[in-house]
């Protein structure tokens, strides 16, 4: 005999191809208030770091901050201790740090020209360089523009190799998220709208306007995974959204809904749920994988 469990839960997730002229309607569409970006670093001694990125909007300055997280691990993972974590809020600026195990890290940045879109970072006329022992980490940005910085890189004996791994978007309001995002670096970049609506709750994802996954008694399925095909790559999305619909915890207080979108290795055959569960900071083992994360909260702030 079935469960419960599976009989509400089949036909429940619908995974299609359908074109939707009326996905959204953009003035409705949640605005993120934070993006982070995790990305892996080799530097030139061979040491791999993991390096993380987080932009917000400073309301009451009304500027912009950053900050950023340096972890070191063998398996490239966050499970232990933050190696580095400091916020930056002045235009520009350069601090030059030296941790307990003799690792010095300089932080050099210039957002006083920066253009920005819908989110709080910076699309052009900023960059951000992160050295470790005088030598490149992370750059991002444009460096070649500024020569103060192009003459920084061009001291170092080696050029940074640095990928990115995963980002995450952080939103509050009610149900309707967007965001571009690509899933490989030869890919192109696919609108992302994800829709929680509706009495029954009913989760709608679209890709590029087209409909790609409804999972509908959403009350009975808020946790589940589907799989969708995108740029000749296997891509698998998980949701969580109990905390969402039940309210669950402090008000105001942690994130009610995650989405995860991950890109599967190319080795990999299986859902990524038969692997080991992991957070979406713990980032990727191979150079080939990149996870992408929407976050949100029903209530602001």
């Amino acid at each position: 005999m079935k469960n419960i469990a599976i009989c509400y839960s089949e036909h429940a997730v619908k995974v299609s191809d359908s074109y939707c002229s009326g996905a959204s309607n953009p003035a409705d569409v949640s605005i993120p208030n934070a993006v982070t970006s995790v990305y892996r670093v080799e530097l030139a001694t061979k040491k791999h770091l993991l390096i993380s990125l987080t932009w917000r909007d400073n309301q009451l300055r009304s500027n912009h901050l950053f900050s950023v997280n340096i972890f070191e691990n063998e398996d490239d993972s966050f499970s232990g201790s933050t190696k580095f974590s400091k916020i930056f809020g002045a235009p520009r600026g350069a601090k030059l740090y030296e941790l307990n195990n003799g690792l010095k890290i300089e932080v050099v940045w210039d957002l006083s020209r920066a253009e920005y879109e819908s989110r709080p970072e910076p699309i052009t006329g900023f960059y951000v360089m992160i050295l470790v022992d005088s030598q490149p980490g992370l750059i991002l940005g444009d460096v070649e523009g500024e020569p103060e910085a192009r003459k920084r890189v061009s001291d170092c004996r080696a050029s940074p190799e640095f990928w990115l791994v995963s980002r995450g978007e952080y939103f509050s309001g009610e149900g309707l998220y967007s965001a571009k995002v690509r899933f490989c670096e030869t890919g192109i970049y696919h609108d992302i709208l994800v829709k929680l609506c509706g009495e029954d709750r009913v989760l709608s994802v679209y890709v590029d306007r087209k409909s790609v996954v409804e999972v509908r008694r959403l009350r009975w399925n808020f946790r589940g995974n589907a799989t969708v095909f995108l740029d000749g790559v296997l891509v698998d999305l998980l949701w969580d959204v109990h905390d969402w619909l039940f309210e669950f915890g402090p008000r105001g207080k942690g994130y009610g809904a995650v989405f995860v979108f991950r890109r599967r290795r190319g080795s990999d055959s299986r859902l990524w749920l038969e692997d080991k569960c992991k957070s979406f900071e713990e980032g990727e083992r191979e150079k080939g994988g990149f996870s992408f994360v929407i976050c949100a909260s029903r209530n602001p702030g």
